[in-house]
């Protein structure tokens, strides 16, 4: 079970956008990593011939955020926590560490 999905809330803890928030995106298991838009933001410069549109220029674009600079946000009491794990009815659940409700 992979404590981040797709849609969570999440505070940024380091790096250059320490103290920002957003939603995952996308989560990337094999990399260690998650997509949250307009954090972690850099230009690249693309060719006119690379592009569909035949536009070159320097487009801004999200780059993945390792899973040691992000904390997830409880949607319940709405702090930064930890996330546990606890089996309910023979399933694995999300709980809060702070709070203890399932997420």
């Amino acid at each position: 079970m992979f404590k981040f999905k797709k849609g969570d809330e999440v505070k940024i803890t380091a790096g250059k956008d320490k103290g920002k928030t957003g939603k995952i995106e996308q989560v990337m298991p094999k990399k260690s990593a998650v997509l949250v838009p307009g954090v972690n933001i850099y230009k690249k410069h693309v060719k006119a011939q690379l592009t569909a549109d035949g536009k070159g220029g320097v487009y801004e674009l999200s780059r993945p955020l390792t899973l040691g600079k992000i904390a997830l946000i409880c949607p319940n009491c709405k702090k930064i926590t930890r996330v546990g794990v606890k089996i309910v009815d023979g399933k694995k659940v999300r709980i809060c560490r702070k709070c203890g409700k399932t997420i």
